[in-house]
């Protein structure tokens, strides 16, 4: 089956589990993998569509958008103010989701390399699947909000460290500290020179956006985006990260309604695509072998992002409805975690049975964190009442 016909086949499909969403009143995100299962290579359903390099382009592609749209959301003035968010989520995240991911991982397999890579991939939370989910509910002027991207930019930023540590356990090699040092060095200089030029740089665009026409500003702009992110995963640090960055260098532009505007049909069509190629990569025919992995590990990353969000939430004063809400909204995993796993299965020095289990168990962690991560964030304010009454006894 060619390519345009593959394509055809999942627009349809994506289309109609967007009308289903619709009509549920709840969000897509969870229907499009349930699609891209469906139609994927795995037992028990018939392989439809196959994975290609077009795909995955596409599905970069989206996220990369995802996040292009929250950097338009936040402004460097914004970051600065919620600094305190920034570090308190991020470092409270890190040693409670680590932590506990380690722990899991050192249960299930002993003191190894592949409990730490379990670790990790426990740890991170999805940047695409949460940033969509924050467009669904209309989440972006929450004050919690603020937290959950800095967590989710912590998150990225430590991922990217280690991906180093992970390259090196999983082929056997030492780890070189100085390396990482390195690596760290170059990653806060990179985030710093944006954040830095995202304060200079909208005055000069600003005297030549007027002049750009519509279809020219949109290639101007996909050409920053995109042009960002390359550079970020030269740097070490993910696409998506990248794409985050050149938002906020555009947030203060004049051109940003405009450029929200001409590229928001791009991006939905390509998020949907990501969350399909998500569904693609998961093989519900393994439940059966990791369902005890599964089981766990995913108590393990449901609790310890309610609890790191409540921690953290907190301790900067949020009430407990929002704490709660923090937590919840952090649940999901998504491509980090199969960027891990299937490192994890390359990996020569890791043991056989770790490396046959490793992506299957982390594509169905992926739909399980996902599904209750969206429905449970969309609730969040309901449970919230419910568990804390009102606002004034939740303080």
């Amino acid at each position: 089956m060619g390519i345009i016909e593959q394509l055809a086949i999942i627009l349809v499909a994506v289309a109609a589990m967007s009308l289903l969403s619709e009509r549920l009143r709840i969000s897509a995100i969870p229907l499009f993998m349930v699609a891209g299962i469906i139609l994927g290579p795995f037992e028990p359903f018939p392989a439809v569509i196959e994975l290609g390099e077009p795909l995955y382009l596409l599905a970069e592609l989206g996220v990369i958008l995802l996040l292009f749209y929250l950097g338009l959301e936040f402004s460097l003035e914004r970051i600065l103010q919620a600094r305190k968010l920034v570090l308190t989520g991020g470092v409270v995240d890190l040693l409670i989701n680590g932590g506990l991911g380690l722990l899991l991982g050192f249960a299930l397999l002993g003191i190894s390399a592949e409990a730490v890579l379990l670790a990790g991939i426990i740890y991170v939370s999805s940047s695409g699947i949460i940033t969509q989910a924050l467009f669904d509910f209309r989440r972006l002027a929450d004050d919690e909000t603020d937290m959950v991207l800095g967590t989710l930019v912590f998150e990225d930023l430590a991922i990217a460290l280690f991906l180093g540590l992970a390259s090196g356990l999983a082929v056997g090699s030492a780890v070189n500290g100085v390396d990482l040092t390195v690596r760290a060095i170059i990653v806060v200089v990179f985030v710093a020179t944006f954040l830095i030029a995202s304060h200079f740089l909208p005055r000069f665009i600003d005297r030549f956006s007027p002049l750009v026409e519509r279809e020219r500003l949109v290639l101007v702009a996909l050409a920053i985006v995109v042009g960002a992110s390359a550079l970020a995963e030269w740097v070490g640090l993910s696409a998506p990260v990248g794409a985050l960055l050149a938002g906020i260098l555009l947030s203060e532009t004049e051109a940003r309604d405009r450029i929200e505007r001409h590229l928001f049909g791009l991006r939905d069509f390509t998020a949907a695509i990501f969350f399909f190629v998500f569904g693609l990569q998961i093989d519900l025919g393994s439940l059966g072998v990791v369902w005890e992995w599964l089981l766990l590990a995913a108590v393990v990353a449901i609790g310890g992002k309610l609890i790191s969000g409540w921690v953290s939430g907190r301790m900067v004063g949020f009430t407990r409805r929002q704490s709660f809400t923090v937590g919840a909204s952090l649940i999901a995993r998504g491509e980090f975690s199969l960027i891990l796993a299937q490192l994890a299965a390359l990996g020569t020095a890791l043991s056989f049975e770790f490396r046959d289990r490793v992506v299957s168990f982390a594509g169905l962690l992926v739909l399980v964190t996902a599904a209750i991560g969206v429905i449970l964030m969309r609730e969040s304010r309901t449970v919230g009442r419910a568990i804390f009454g009102s606002r004034r006894k939740s303080s």
